[in-house]
């Protein structure tokens, strides 16, 4: 999909996506770049949106500190919803990190095209790595720019304790799946959490409940080389089966924000709740005691001839080589080290993600389980792998139009529609 990826960069470029807007970045005295003292002492300034994950990181840092004598790495994070514009800003002048933390896929290139980072090409061999995830970390120009840091998955997580509880087991068909919602809603327990009003979370329950339902990584290759697109049956079918589903979501889903959700699980007032593997360290802070699992959920009626329920994966939070960095070496280096089994060991043990470093184990049960699921019958999260690549986005679309649904302002026809209309606006399928 290189040729049509291209053309959305270049229209990403013209629209002007991913320049900063001036003052936005950190002054110096917060954040300058890694400088050396005396001694040959190096600090190399990492940064990146995971506010959450700043003591991991720490411990993660500190190990490789102990290793690389002289040299100290200043981790450094701000708000997602403003580091963007604050990396972009900070890229283009000299208090930027020597190590930023970088977005994927379509996310990637307005920074690649701004031309702020280090190939990597001749620097690291990410040979046997899954191939979603360095698809994340190239441009489209087929250059490798980043080191994938995690693979993000996304499933339904539910609570042992209560299952067993109600006498309900995980279910293995369609019909066993909305009997179990059935039978939890008679007991006045709400079956899923899901918070609608953060409409970006939509695109996610979605592939959680009707991936099956759309063809998930064959749909993905037939709408690549336009034979489908989202105006076909089998995908209008799937944005229907979430509409199907509202009975068994919060009465005012529309108007719940995701920690909203996700409080509903960890008190225990919903039994599931659909997310990503990004989500597990927080549900599990939120409720230490309770016992969490995860299942694909099953196919639903329809669905495609071979569909089988699957989970979907993208590759999120690479990490990069700043070409404005006055360590280049250092940082290097410490790049190198983050395509390690040891760093990816860390990754999994303290942040608790999906390393996509091959070959990495897990002594967290549940992240045992969704590695072992997405291994088994791995698909896209069709619109952010491939469709992030122009404007608008397609998980900026789907989430909108789901949430309209949900209100009932539109129809499953209508919001696959528009979804369609807006990515073919930037999107060309490629020729077989």
């Amino acid at each position: 999909m290189i040729g049509q990826r291209g053309r959305a960069l270049a229209l990403a470029t013209t629209l002007g996506l991913g320049i900063g807007l001036a003052g936005c970045a950190p002054s110096s005295s917060e954040s300058g770049s890694g400088s050396g003292g005396d001694g040959g002492e190096t600090t190399l300034t990492v940064w990146s949106w995971r506010v959450e994950d700043q003591a991991a990181y720490e411990k993660i840092f500190d190990a490789y500190e102990a290793k690389n004598e002289g040299v100290t790495v200043d981790f450094k994070t701000f708000k997602a919803t403003e580091y963007n514009k604050i990396l972009a800003t900070g890229l283009s002048g000299s208090d930027g990190p020597d190590v930023p933390q970088v977005r994927s896929y379509g996310q990637l290139q307005p920074t690649i095209a701004s031309g702020s980072l280090v190939p990597l090409d001749d620097e690291i061999d990410l040979e046997g790595w899954d191939d979603n995830a360095v698809a994340s970390a190239k441009g489209t120009d087929g250059s490798l720019y980043s080191v994938p840091l995690a693979t993000q998955t996304v499933q339904m997580f539910y609570n042992k304790g209560l299952l067993e509880e109600k006498g309900l087991e995980v279910p293995t068909s369609w019909e066993d799946f909305v009997a179990m919602n059935d039978a939890l809603l008679a007991d006045e327990i709400t079956p899923i959490a899901v918070g609608a009003k953060d409409d970006w979370t939509l695109p996610i329950v979605h592939e959680v409940l009707a991936a099956p339902r759309f063809g998930g990584a064959d749909f993905q290759d037939a709408v690549a080389t336009g034979e489908k697109d989202f105006t076909d049956p089998d995908w209008v079918a799937s944005v229907q089966v979430v509409g199907d589903l509202k009975k068994y979501m919060p009465k005012d889903v529309t108007g719940l924000a995701a920690t909203d959700a996700q409080t509903m699980f960890t008190s225990e007032q919903a039994a599931m709740i659909p997310g990503g593997s990004f989500d597990l360290a927080v549900l599990q802070k939120g409720n230490p005691e309770m016992e969490i699992g995860t299942f694909q959920v099953p196919a639903p009626p329809g669905s495609p001839e071979g569909s089988e329920p699957t989970t979907a994966g993208w590759s999120d939070g690479n990490f990069a080589v700043s070409k404005k960095s006055e360590h280049q070496e250092e940082a290097m280096e410490l790049v190198r080290w983050m395509a390690t089994k040891e760093f990816g060991q860390m990754v999994a043990d303290e942040v608790k993600q999906l390393s996509a470093v091959p070959g990495v184990t897990y002594g967290d049960p549940v992240l045992g389980e969704m590695a072992k699921s997405y291994e088994a019958n791995p698909s896209p999260y069709l619109l952010l792998t491939d469709f992030r690549y122009g404007s608008p986005a397609g998980t900026d679309l789907l989430g909108t139009g789901i949430q309209e649904m949900l209100l009932g302002d539109k129809d499953a026809t209508q919001v696959s529609s528009e979804l369609d209309k807006g990515v073919k606006s930037w999107f060309e399928p490629t020729k077989k």
